[in-house]
């Protein structure tokens, strides 16, 4: 359970390295998504542990959030293209209303 846990550590902190080096929407949505899918890890290493499959039921729904939310992204990365020609994030701020 400990390499899982470690692992899990490793790809979330790859995650947050992503979202917040990269200017680009797709990067940030790629990095996001490496950080749920640690927490999905984390989540069926413990359900393991522990004999139930609570953590594994939970783990499905998160990954239906997850779908969700990267349509979302997308749409809203797709608008931003249409906008302003690129899906830089910085050209997202001189949007603001």
């Amino acid at each position: 359970m400990t390499v899982l846990l470690l692992v899990a550590a490793a790809l979330f902190c790859a995650g947050i390295y992503g979202v917040l080096t990269q200017r680009s929407g797709v990067g940030i949505l790629i990095s996001v998504e490496l950080m749920v899918n640690a927490v999905n890890l984390n989540l069926v290493a413990f359900a393991r542990h522990e004999g139930s499959a609570v953590g594994q039921s939970f783990a499905l729904f998160v990954i239906a959030l997850t779908v969700a939310e990267v349509v979302v992204g997308l749409a809203i990365l797709l608008l931003l293209h249409r906008a302003r020609g690129s899906v830089n994030v910085d050209s997202a701020q001189e949007m603001k209303g």
